[in-house]
């Protein structure tokens, strides 16, 4: 994790911080379990972790807490060469009102930002979580005919997720949105106020994001909330939001692994005279170790392979070129054996040393120190193959499942592999686990769901 944090506001300075509840997430004074985000507070459950990430498959959930997501604009002649040269992405098939994943790259074709590519004219384009800070440093690198602005906190982003999300949408906006494809989006309103609607959605079920002015933000989940409740909509809390990348099959960054920024001196040398000073704000816990460095991603080893065209030059394409054509490792899912898991939890009602604690049903929080990135070794006859990371405990499969970037050669479904868990230096368990399909989430994708089986809320045009 990297903490990217304004001079004067440095906690380890012993520097009193405040905390408000966050402007866009409406209070409840029901929820009491809360977690720090920035100088805001976002609750970290609504009700319970179990409920929440089970809305998702069962009805529908909203989400609020990736705000202030990072936002930045690109308009100008050039806007589509820019983005073409930095991302992997193919850019000749891009119309207005689709939107892409898109992966940047450093030179060593390690993942240094991914996030949502929304195409709003024929030359303006907006990303999301593709750190703003990191894209406006590169777009500083070169001379374009464009502007690139950073809007960060100045719109509002809203997932709505679920088997229900189109009902609940066409009961809130009075549109058929039936037409919105994955990965499109278009104009509708809520209450007078203009909102987007994006189909994309990283659970992996039928989802949507809700886009708008940050002013209209908390009039419009509210308006979501009360529409959605005949579909039984559930609010969802960051711990269970973290927990629902790892079933679906979205590594996430922070989570599942680190963009390597620390490791470029340009960028360092770019936000302190921003007036930002970067720093890792976490531990990396497990067996890999404290090398953060053993923990970085290429777009092959996250599953991305497909995204990546070479039909154009971009930053990391040398690299991932080597990469695709002789592949090191791949993505899969572990399935972790539950009898090796009782036994950690029966370690604690033992003499002697107990197995580092599985308490948590998904692997991102230290117990009284907050964020931690967590990765494993994953082994095979005694030899490193993999890396995994984001256990989840799965309420939907009732399995523990992780992601792991393997070596190919081990990849093949129903592979018997073993992840050693525990931190060097403590008592350590080799946890059995089977390889098995990537995304582990299979049925009812996003992608993949025919809306015209979900009744239509509003009139056609």
């Amino acid at each position: 994790m990297i903490g990217l944090e304004r001079d004067g506001h440095n906690a380890d300075e012993g520097i009193e911080k405040s905390f408000v509840h966050h402007p866009l997430i409406p209070y409840d004074p029901n929820v009491w379990l809360y977690v720090a985000q920035g100088s805001v507070v976002v609750p970290f459950e609504w009700t319970n972790w179990r409920d929440e990430t089970m809305a998702g498959k069962e009805s529908c959930s909203i989400h609020a807490s990736l705000n202030p997501q990072p936002t930045f604009r690109v308009k100008g002649r050039e806007a589509l060469k820019f983005l073409s040269d930095v991302c992997v992405n193919d850019m000749t098939d891009f119309p207005v009102g689709r939107a892409k994943h898109a992966i940047m790259c450093n030179e060593e074709g390690l993942d240094m930002g991914d996030g949502v590519l929304m195409r709003l004219g024929e030359d303006e384009f907006l990303t999301y979580e593709m750190g703003a800070n990191y894209i406006a440093y590169v777009f500083g690198q070169g001379r374009y005919d464009a502007v690139g602005e950073d809007l960060t906190g100045s719109n509002f982003l809203y997932q709505i997720v679920g088997p229900r999300s189109l009902e609940v949408l066409e009961a809130v906006t009075g549109d058929d949105l039936h037409d919105i494809r994955f990965a499109h989006f278009r104009k509708s309103s809520v209450e007078g106020m203009e909102v987007t609607v994006l189909r994309v959605g990283m659970p992996g079920t039928l989802a949507y994001e809700l886009h708008g002015a940050a002013e209209d933000g908390p009039a419009v989940y509210r308006a979501v909330l009360a529409a959605g409740e005949p579909f039984g909509i559930r609010r969802l809390g960051f711990r269970a939001y973290l927990m629902q990348h790892t079933e679906g099959g979205f590594p996430q960054a922070f989570n599942h692994f680190p963009h390597p920024w620390l490791e470029d001196e340009g960028f360092l040398g770019y936000l302190e005279k921003i007036g930002i000073r970067a720093r890792y704000t976490s531990d990396c816990r497990g067996s890999m170790g404290p090398d953060i460095r053993l923990r970085y991603r290429t777009p092959v080893e996250l599953g991305w392979a497909k995204m990546i065209s070479f039909n154009h030059d971009f930053v990391g394409r040398d690299a991932l070129e080597k990469e695709v054509a002789h592949p090191r490792r791949t993505m899969v899912t572990l399935v972790w054996d539950t009898e090796d898991i009782l036994d950690v939890y029966a370690s604690r009602f033992r003499p002697g040393e107990p197995y580092a604690s599985m308490d948590n049903p998904y692997e991102r929080f230290v117990e009284g120190a907050g964020w931690a990135y967590y990765a494993d070794q994953v082994l095979k006859g005694g030899k490193l193959i993999g890396i995994s990371s984001g256990r989840t405990l799965s309420s939907n499969y009732r399995q523990m499942l992780s992601l792991c970037s393997i070596d190919v050669e081990f990849g093949g479904l129903g592979t018997e592999v073993v992840v050693l868990w525990g931190e060097p230096g403590t008592r350590q368990k080799e946890i059995r686990a089977t390889v098995s399909r990537f995304p582990y989430l299979d049925k009812d994708r996003n992608e993949d769901v025919d809306v015209s089986s979900i009744p239509r809320l509003a009139p056609r045009d």
